[in-house]
């Protein structure tokens, strides 16, 4: 697998990372037996091919779980740290019924010190802002996580902005063109603090929306992007069916896009992708991964799995060149339907 680079100082990773997420957060059944989702992390990391490292990037958070998320990667940490770049996030505190963003300095150099606890490391290769706190000066937050840095606990920094959805203009069902401004702000406001080493935003086929003005910022200023989603919540791999439902505790139970008829009406863009991979002997969700690698050589999708075989599968991506008659053929699909929340 190829290495790609973050931020000014060319850390190096795999070009398709892990999202672990979904091993204790916001899936079906997403609490899972530990040693399924160990499993699934090493058979990431195993996934190497001759060209260069496997898959590298475990990316993570404190709130996953909350916490559990964090200490099942560091049991994979504690035997592999020297295999893999660790991404963690702080900000965000889950409550019984809320979460909310905590971006309070003291809070943040605490948080910091937990993740590595939990992680079993003595430094985090990449730590994010998850949210900013509408009450703390985003310089303030920012100024602390810099502190990590200068005192050896932390390589890098970055911000998280998933959630903070773009508009295109002109797009079906998205009217205005809101653009990630408030992430642009945030962004220009937090470099003059500290440099911004990686962005973590979603970006896939079915909602391309940073390709607008988040990516050209991040590329302008040679910052990594991490892609969050690029398979669409699962949409894009084709494995999913209109109307199949999903347990109360998934996050797609609530999401306007997976009712039956928004499923049934989105099933044009699983369809090309399918006809795409046909042409390659590729999988349609490694498609939708290529197509997100295909954006820009600091650009490195983060793809979500709870099983070793998608692990496996996810990381094949990288081996897939698609051709510029590809990359026509998916930008000619339609426009996903449906509101994202």
């Amino acid at each position: 697998m190829e290495g790609r680079t973050i931020g000014a100082g060319a850390l190096e990773v795999g070009a398709v990372g892990l999202g672990c997420m979904p091993m204790s957060w916001a899936y079906t059944g997403s609490q899972q037996r530990g040693d399924t989702s160990m499993r699934t992390v090493h058979a990431a990391l195993d996934a190497a091919g001759a060209d260069g490292p496997g898959v590298t990037l475990l990316d993570t958070a404190d709130m996953y779980g909350p916490f559990t998320n964090e200490l099942l990667i560091g049991r994979v940490l504690k035997e592999r740290r020297a295999e893999a770049f660790v991404s963690t996030k702080c900000g965000l505190l889950v409550g019984e019924q809320h979460i909310v963003a905590n971006g309070r300095p003291g809070y943040v150099k605490r948080a910091c010190d937990a993740s590595l606890r939990r992680l079993q490391t003595e430094t985090i290769d990449l730590y994010q802002l998850h949210r900013a706190d509408p009450e703390v000066p985003i310089e303030e937050t920012w100024g602390a996580m810099a502190e990590l840095v200068a005192a050896g606990k932390v390589r890098a920094l970055g911000l998280c902005a998933v959630g903070a959805r773009a508009r295109r203009r002109g797009a079906p069902g998205r009217p205005g063109a809101g653009l990630h401004d408030l992430t642009i702000r945030q962004l220009d406001r937090v470099q003059q603090v500290f440099p911004v080493s990686a962005v973590e935003a979603e970006l896939s086929v079915w909602s391309p929306e940073a390709l607008d003005v988040l990516l050209p910022w991040c590329v302008a200023r040679g910052v990594g992007f991490l892609a969050a989603m690029p398979l669409g919540n699962g949409f894009l791999t084709g494995t999913l069916t209109p109307g199949q439902g999903f347990e109360p505790d998934d996050l797609r139970a609530r999401h306007p896009r997976f009712t039956a008829e928004m499923m049934a009406a989105n099933q044009p863009l699983v369809v090309g992708l399918r006809r795409v991979a046909e042409r390659h002997g590729a999988t349609p969700a490694q498609v939708a991964l290529a197509w997100v690698l295909a954006q820009g050589r600091h650009v490195v999708p983060i793809p979500g799995a709870k099983r070793e075989r998608w692990a496996v599968e996810n990381a094949g991506a990288a081996g897939l060149r698609l051709t510029a008659a590809d990359l026509a053929e998916i930008a000619a699909l339609p426009a996903a339907l449906g509101s994202w929340d």
